[in-house]
């Protein structure tokens, strides 16, 4: 009897990285190809991509740097005899997976949709055996946030490009609610007005071994110390030498604290720009990689969970692991009389989604180091210390307070001691270390007093968010989803809204501006209840409680009518600044050059023409308005010419006919090519610098890196020098050389 020949199958998946670890796991039978991510788009021919007079019926095409991906895997797909469609498994993978089955010409029947929340051998193959159909409702949740962003993204953009005279400037659902958040911030901080107060430290001493104790009370009553005369009264009255320290309290209390959940995607995103000093997209790059596979000995082996999940569950299998390795490295009493549940009031707890964790628990970071980047040893280990430390016993934690009476005043010190770390002994923050030592003090023990130390404070403002504080903040409102935090944060900072200045997100002039347009004008779009609400409605139709088009049509009709009475009414704003022009004393205004940057130019415009560059915060950049006498005169009438910096940079202007020309950086280095020219800088029309020879276009010498005036020692090029991120490089200018000092 002849054997039954074996399926071929077709797994797709989104990204190739995995391509290697699930090839490992399910065998030659299998075919493993990637998508690279979406394979269509909405259509761009009838402008929005959907038909808002029909129910928003969408209208795809494929992306045209896919069609050769999509014409691969038609190919692959018409040999095989099953077609497992595996991108990621959220909403977004769930569309992907959709738009690949649209795209593929063979019978549905034939299509099937799996997903898995690891790539391990288990995960993977039960997977396969228990595929579905794909899930409508999650590709229809998917499609009306994708309509919601573009609706947002066109309609309110145009209104922007209008009043501000910025073609550069854009508008989104989510980030500019985020762009808001940062700016209100700001507009706090600069409000702050900080009040004085101070404290009083005491250096008390018994048996030789010094403490010290805050002041707390007076006459039994919370002290408050406003100014410096009070301070100094006080610490009068505490150097009285008939003034007695007696230890009036004693108390101590043990307590138990327990391990907190492991980590879901904005949990992770935190504690790696707190610990680690990651940016938010840093860690979701890294913490792909390890999902989708790293190159062990023994090959490509996914190492942590999906990392994008709101859920804090733990599957059964991994509670297990957790408890066998923590019961043969560590002991019983490291491991609960009962296992830590998390998330049990949860409305995601039935989610197929975990919680992010190590896949392999037994691999500890040690063991695997030598395979793993030093930064994806450090995001690993904090994510495998996470998830254990979650699965341990409560710390104990021995607390002591000791108060301290001299005459009317109550001092308070105190000690925290960990008398069994428990799942402190993974994971720890500062909080968990001793905060401070004291002799051991009984009451009625009489204290030697050292010092009395006044300290002058200041309230502080709230301070500006980071990427991490951000996310929390983002988060606690209900804006946006765990997937798009990172593009969010991302996407604010390259448009210019806001840069990051030692962690901190700060807005720039530019940033303020356009918040101030969408606040003014679009009040429910930049709402933030309003915005949180839409987030609901999005899993409201993922759960088949909404239906997406009325969803669409209920935000649809009152947002177009606002954005249609704005645009009838828009006018170009002219944005007066406090600078007034240093040559004609007019008011200066904002204005926008070709590439969307931002300048002062006078009011007196075409009658003075003024420029002064800004910094990115609105600033006037220093000495722009301080132009400097140019030695030479003007060519045309003779008269003064003055040096000024404008946003295409340092130029002269007469002062009386006002002639300018654009200042030329020489290098004095002769042109090789034609040996008669000087090497000079230029610019592109896209304002690219580079350095080429001033007899052009009789010479087209050309370098993009500016001369050194050396050259050589290997082959006699001209050596250039590079500005990178580690320093200067001096280097030759003929590449294939490769000569570098």
């Amino acid at each position: 009897m002849a054997s039954s020949k074996k399926e071929k199958a077709l797994v797709i998946v989104e990204s190739p990285a995995k391509s290697k670890t699930i090839k490992k796991i399910l065998g030659s039978n299998y075919t493993i190809e990637a998508s690279l991510g979406h394979v269509r788009d909405l259509s761009s021919k009838n402008d929005l991509g959907f038909d808002v007079n029909n129910g928003f019926k969408p209208s795809f095409v494929i992306l045209p740097d896919k069609r050769k991906v999509v014409t691969k895997l038609n190919a692959l797909a018409k040999e095989s005899d099953k077609i497992y469609l595996a991108s990621d498994p959220d909403r977004e993978g769930e569309a992907i997976a959709w738009h690949v089955k649209e795209v593929l010409k063979v019978p549905d029947d034939k299509i099937y949709r799996i997903e898995f929340n690891e790539i391990t051998p288990k995960a993977v193959k039960y997977a396969v055996e228990h595929s579905r159909q794909i899930d409508m409702d999650k590709v229809k949740a998917q499609q009306t946030r994708q309509i919601l962003d573009k609706l947002v993204g066109y309609k309110l953009s145009p209104v922007l490009w209008k009043q501000l005279g910025n073609y550069h400037l854009s508008a989104g659902r989510v980030q500019s609610v985020a762009l808001r958040m940062i700016c209100e911030r700001e507009e706090e901080i600069d409000a702050f007005v900080p009040v004085e107060y101070w404290s009083v430290t005491v250096g008390l001493e018994k048996d030789k071994k010094s403490f010290e104790a805050e002041l707390a009370k007076f006459v039994g009553s919370k002290i408050e110390i406003n100014n410096e005369e009070e301070a100094l009264k006080i610490k009068s009255d505490l150097e009285n030498p008939n003034l007695e320290y007696i230890v009036s309290n004693v108390s101590k209390r043990e307590t138990t604290r327990k391990p907190t959940a492991p980590f879901i995607t904005s949990t992770l995103q935190r504690e790696a720009s707190s610990k680690l000093g990651y940016g938010v997209s840093k860690t979701m790059q890294i913490a792909q990689k390890l999902y989708e596979g790293i190159e062990l000995e023994e090959g490509s082996v996914g190492l942590i969970t999906y990392m994008r999940t709101d859920s804090v569950r733990v599957s059964d299998d991994a509670q297990a692991m957790a408890k066998d390795f923590i019961l043969n490295n560590y002991g019983e009493k490291y491991y609960p009389t009962k296992p830590n549940i998390y998330g049990k009031n949860s409305k995601n707890v039935q989610d197929a989604h975990e919680a992010i964790r190590p896949s392999y628990p037994e691999r500890t970071p040690e063991s695997i180091k030598q395979y793993l980047t030093n930064e994806q040893y450090r995001l690993y280990k904090l994510i495998w210390n996470k998830f254990m430390s979650s699965q341990m016993s409560p710390a104990k934690i021995a607390n002591k307070t000791v108060d301290i009476t001299a005459g009317d005043y109550e001092l308070k010190t105190g000690t925290s001691k960990v008398i069994f770390d428990g799942f402190l002994k993974l994971y720890k923050d500062a909080e968990d270390e001793e905060v401070s030592k004291i002799p051991d003090l009984s009451e009625g023990d009489k204290l030697k007093l050292n010092e009395v130390v006044p300290k002058q404070h200041f309230t502080q403002p709230p301070p500006r968010y980071s990427e991490a504080s951000l996310v929390k903040a983002l988060e606690e409102y209900g804006i946006g989803r765990p997937s798009t935090y990172a593009s969010i944060i991302t996407k604010i900072q390259q448009r210019q809204y806001v840069e990051k200045q030692d962690k901190a997100l700060v807005p720039t002039f530019l940033g303020k501006t356009v918040c101030k347009q969408l606040v003014t004008q679009f009040s429910d779009i930049m709402d933030y209840a309003f915005t949180a609400g839409m987030e609901e409605k999005l899993d409201e139709i993922a759960d088949k409680k909404a239906v997406w088009n009325e969803v669409l049509q209920n935000f649809y009709n009152p947002f177009i009518d606002t954005v249609n009475d704005v645009m009838s009414n828009a006018q170009k704003i002219r944005i007066e600044s406090d600078v007034t022009c240093p040559n004609c004393g007019r008011k200066m205004i904002v204005r926008t050059n070709r590439y969307g940057q931002q300048f002062l130019g006078c009011s007196g415009y075409p009658e003075c023409k003024t420029i002064l560059s800004l910094d990115k915060t609105g600033a006037v950049v220093k000495n722009d308005n301080e132009p400097q006498l140019a030695d030479e005169k003007c060519e045309k009438c003779g008269g003064d010419l003055y040096i000024k910096i404008g946003p295409y940079g340092r130029y002269t202007e007469c002062a009386e006919c006002k002639d300018r020309k654009s200042i030329v950086k020489t290098t004095g280095v002769v042109c090789p090519k034609c040996g008669k020219g000087e090497i000079i800088e230029r610019k592109s029309k896209r304002g690219v610098v580079f350095f080429g020879c001033n007899k052009y276009p009789d010479c087209d010498f050309v370098l993009w890196n500016e001369p050194t005036g050396e050259k050589c020692p290997n082959c006699g090029s001209l050596l250039v020098k590079r500005t990178l991120k580690s320093g200067d490089v001096i280097e030759c200018s003929n590449r294939a050389c490769g000569y570098k000092k």
